[in-house]
């Protein structure tokens, strides 16, 4: 969940993590919240009612914005690996994550430890990938709302299931990164 306004380019707050459904019942593991780090770890369950296009729970409501295409990227990734003065430098994600989360046509990034429950930063709004062209148009951005607007071409690979992602970031510098299904770390 991402709270922001895109008129006023301020960010209100986001939270979310692991979740499972079961029939009608969402169990969840917070993993990261930035009204309240204290909820980091803990694990809500409820009840959900879906129903065409509208998912509701916790007395509230949310519209499906897209259905997951064309989503050539569509998923939870976490970075794994940047090239720096020509060296590409791998890690595994412990406590201390940088996630991208897209569905067909949008995404969000979360820079977050879920040990400590310290949030680093988001950002977020639509993206579009197309011959090898992924742009991402900024909606929200925790660090600096005046990024608000900026439209962010990269260019982008799939490379054995992993994603190399490269361009400018949003500060006009070079960068490359790699980022890995989550699925496959877990």
């Amino acid at each position: 969940i991402a709270a922001f306004s895109i008129v006023a380019k301020e960010f209100y707050y986001t939270h979310g993590g692991l979740y499972t459904v079961k029939g009608n019942e969402l169990s969840l593991t917070w993993e990261f919240d930035t009204q309240d780090k204290l909820n980091v770890g803990k694990k809500m369950d409820t009840t959900i009612e879906l129903r065409g296009n509208s998912l509701k729970f916790n007395n509230h409501t949310w519209q499906r914005i897209d259905d997951g295409t064309p989503g050539a990227l569509a998923g939870a990734w976490l970075i794994t690996g940047r090239k720096r003065d020509g060296e590409i430098s791998r890690r595994t994600p412990g406590a201390r994550k940088t996630m991208k989360i897209l569905s067909g046509t949008r995404f969000q990034w979360i820079a977050y430890n879920t040990e400590t429950g310290e949030f680093f930063g988001t950002g977020g709004g639509t993206y579009t990938t197309q011959d090898g062209n992924y742009t991402e148009n900024i909606e929200f951005f925790s660090r600096d709302g005046s990024r608000v607007g900026a439209s962010l071409p990269f260019e982008f690979k799939l490379i054995e299931m992993e994603w190399h992602h490269s361009g400018l970031n949003s500060k006009g510098q070079p960068m490359y990164e790699i980022w890995t299904p989550r699925s496959m770390l877990e």
